[in-house]
């Protein structure tokens, strides 16, 4: 039988098997300037699963997203995405000028047209509406990352890649954001792409992970309990790392089946009892405090 945590490369069967495949990587590996960015990467991305890849900087965690976005092109492997398939992308950088006078409402609308209460609606779900007519320059590295979400969540895309979504966020404002991935996860019934170096919140809130070395390569893709358990896993963070990830984990584990798996029905959700509610009120809550500087900035 195939173990998924012991996976180095060759073609991935999907998990879900209820579930349609949106996006494949198959034995790709891109090159540039005579040196390999990433080689024989494997990944399969189902509706309603949330993928992590995580590993060193320089791994080539962000070049694996733009291929299978196909804003790289790769050298070798081949790339398969559903017909029409609907992409939603937030990058990890974003550097706006500061003579540029673009408000918020006019970044949601830069590719495409958008009816005014969806452009509301939509940054009210992650907690912003009182930033749309902010120009973009003055908002805070959580705003931001807030906006940039939303405006991927405007296509109500099938796929939602973020690079890197927590990035600028103090640990509350991460904890909000992971409840938001899940709870658009689960309102849009999309797939998501997620890199993050924040391993513990890779663990508790994702389905798969697929760990990238530093030459490239996966050394090691699973659900999240086999992965921190994985020879890959432990030669690039440590056995420390792996100790307090088994310790999180079972502070926070959802109920799961024998297998490691989260059991049918109890799947991690927001709401419904939690303590943190749901991602929208959580992103609202956060964000009230915020909401005077953001409404006056003009």
């Amino acid at each position: 039988m195939h173990d998924p945590a012991t996976h180095t490369h060759g073609p991935i069967a999907p998990v879900l098997p209820d579930r349609p495949v949106l996006a494949r990587l198959e034995g790709v590996g891109i090159r540039r300037a005579g040196r390999w960015l990433i080689r024989e990467i494997d990944l399969v991305i189902q509706r309603g699963e949330i993928v992590s890849v995580i590993g060193p900087n320089g791994a080539g965690k962000t070049t694996t997203a733009r291929a299978l976005l196909g804003i790289e092109e790769p050298t070798v492997g081949t790339v398969h995405r559903t017909p029409g398939l609907t992409t939603g992308y937030v990058p990890q950088l974003l550097s706006v000028d500061r003579t540029l006078p673009l408000k918020v409402r006019h970044l949601m609308e830069l590719t495409a047209r958008f009816p005014a209460g969806e452009i509301e609606e939509t940054l009210g779900l992650l907690g912003v509406a009182q930033c749309a007519d902010s120009q973009v320059h003055t908002l805070s590295g959580g705003e931001l990352r807030r906006v940039l979400m939303a405006r991927a969540l405007l296509r109500r895309p099938d796929l939602l890649v973020l690079d890197e979504p927590t990035q600028g966020l103090d640990v509350s404002g991460e904890v909000d954001l992971y409840e938001i991935i899940r709870s658009m996860r689960d309102r849009l019934d999309c797939g998501v792409l997620l890199i993050s170096h924040d391993l513990h919140m890779v663990m508790a809130q994702t389905d798969q992970v697929v760990c990238v070395n530093g030459s490239g390569h996966v050394c090691c893709s699973g659900p999240p309990r086999m992965v921190a358990d994985h020879q890959g896993f432990l030669r690039l963070f440590g056995r420390r790392t792996a100790d307090a990830l088994a310790f999180y984990r079972h502070q926070h584990d959802p109920v799961r089946d024998p297998a490691g798996d989260t059991a049918p029905g109890h799947r991690p959700s927001v709401g419904a009892g939690t303590e943190a509610g749901t991602g929208a009120e959580t992103a609202t809550a956060t964000a009230t405090g915020e909401a005077q500087r953001c409404g006056d900035a003009g």
